[in-house]
């Protein structure tokens, strides 16, 4: 039986900047405030840490920085995905041999393949690499949405272990919990849905609130674990005004902006992503102090 590579909560880290290049002091620091304050694993170079925009060489160079640093404590998953398969065996398989545990692959964007063609790119990548492996799905973001079926076909696969749902579709998600066996796992992908998919049977969540409230996601999805569902509900409703403003412009601006206020990082980013605007930053910033967090 596969096992999962975590359950609770892992955050979806930024990737600082200054001036144009990645500030490894910065990441250093808010790698130790995610472990000390009980995240239970790492995402390094995901939609949050815009690998986007990252070269090959910095997107190796954070995944090997991150796994030292980390140290073992708790795993350390690095986003390989990629729209071209051959780039996406090669990020995967040299991010295995950087030290991170376990992979997570976004759905091919732009290309927007059919359902047979996401089975066929997912096993190519699986093929290719000896680390557990997360589908991601994200409509939103990538204009293609994985089906549970091909959930269910890909779940055949030793390597591959279960999805981060982000698609926002509780539909999908039941179907997928009864098509699929019970060891390909599901983690929320969307902060505001986390009681609701562990209470159906996930395994936790891939947090952006995580970088500035890492106590609080891991005490949600923890309080899931046990299944007290009606205090998980009130520690929901507690965080939705957050995770609003943590949304109210495209990710990750609100949350670099936010941990910018709060010390840790500039909160630069790399083109085509800018600062947010002034109403929606006072906004932020007022929310922020609401929670206590400045």
């Amino acid at each position: 039986m596969k096992q999962p590579i975590f359950t609770g909560s892992a955050v979806a880290i930024i990737t600082p900047f200054r001036n144009e290049s990645v500030d490894y002091e910065a990441l250093g620091k808010l790698l130790q405030f995610q472990l000390s304050s009980g995240t239970d694993a790492i995402v390094i170079c995901g939609t949050t840490g815009e690998a986007a925009t990252l070269s090959y060489t910095e997107r190796m160079r954070v995944i090997q920085y991150t796994v030292e640093q980390v140290a073992g404590r708790v795993p350390v998953i690095a986003g390989t995905g990629s729209n071209n398969t051959e780039n996406a065996i090669t990020l995967s398989r040299d991010a295995a041999q950087a030290g991170a545990d376990a992979l997570l692959v976004v759905t091919p964007f732009y290309n927007k393949a059919t359902q047979a063609g996401l089975v066929r790119h997912y096993t190519a990548i699986a093929d290719s690499v000896e680390k557990p492996m997360i589908l991601y799905n994200v409509p939103s973001r990538t204009g293609v949405c994985a089906t549970a079926e091909t959930y269910r076909e890909l779940a055949k696969h030793p390597g591959i272990i279960g999805v981060k749902e982000a698609s926002g579709s509780f539909a999908l998600i039941q179907r997928t919990r009864r098509l699929c066996p019970k060891d390909f796992y599901i983690w929320s992908g969307n902060d505001e849905d986390t009681a609701a998919i562990c209470l159906l049977g996930g395994k936790g969540v891939i947090s952006v609130a995580a970088n500035i409230v890492p106590a609080e996601m891991h005490a949600l999805v923890d309080t899931c674990m046990k299944n007290d569902f009606r205090k998980a509900g009130e520690m929901q409703l507690r965080l939705h005004r957050l995770c609003e403003l943590l949304f109210c412009e495209v990710n990750p601006i609100p949350v670099k902006t936010a941990l910018a206020m709060m010390g840790y990082c500039s909160g630069a980013m790399r083109l085509p992503l800018c600062e947010m605007s002034p109403e929606n930053r006072l906004a932020l910033q007022e929310g922020l102090q609401e929670y206590g967090l400045l």
